[in-house]
């Protein structure tokens, strides 16, 4: 049996290189991406500890998929504004789209 140590340390590495690809990147592609490894950082630990605590329970798993739904979302929403924003910028780096207006 993998111990819950090991998942967490794994945890931490996921949300830590999805903080760094949200701090060093300048395509929002690569932020969008970014997050969603930080999403997937998250769902290991819920579903680490629902396992070790509380295995009897469904709680663990039906957090994961709100937080799986939560994710689609925001995928869907983010690449839609990426695109309109393309349309409009001819640019996808965030620092070049930095004012809300034309």
């Amino acid at each position: 049996m993998v111990p819950l140590s090991w998942y967490l340390i794994v945890a931490a590495a996921l949300f830590c290189i999805g903080l760094y690809g949200i701090l060093a990147r300048r395509n929002a592609i690569g932020i969008l991406m970014a997050v969603e490894l930080m999403l997937n950082a998250v769902n290991i630990n819920l579903l680490a500890f629902w396992r070790y605590l509380t295995p009897a329970h469904m709680s663990g798993q039906v957090f994961a998929l709100v937080v799986l739904a939560v994710a689609a979302a925001e995928a869907a929403v983010g690449l839609a504004l990426i695109v309109a924003i393309y349309r409009t910028r001819d640019t996808v780096n965030v620092e070049e789209v930095d004012l809300m207006k034309l």
